[in-house]
């Protein structure tokens, strides 16, 4: 894993640190974990926002057809 020297402002470390108590984590690189994990599933996966599951469900309701196997397929073809 990893390792970095990170310097913080006096109020990024209490935010670190209230983080870490209020999840009751043994230090602080688990603390910047947990944030970065928040932060990660807010603002950087855009397919658990509403409009991709709003998209994904239109295409689930499209006509589909049922097939056994690939040779099945393959033979209805032209």
């Amino acid at each position: 894993m990893p390792k970095a020297v990170v310097e913080l402002s006096e109020h990024a470390n209490r935010v670190v640190n209230v983080v870490k108590a209020r999840d009751g984590l043994r230090g602080k690189s688990e603390a910047i974990e947990s944030i970065v994990s928040a932060y990660e599933e807010e603002i950087l996966d855009p397919s658990l926002r509403p409009a991709f599951v709003g998209q994904v469900q239109r295409i689930r309701r499209g006509k589909f057809r049922a097939v056994r196997s690939v040779d099945d397929l393959l033979k209805e073809r032209p």
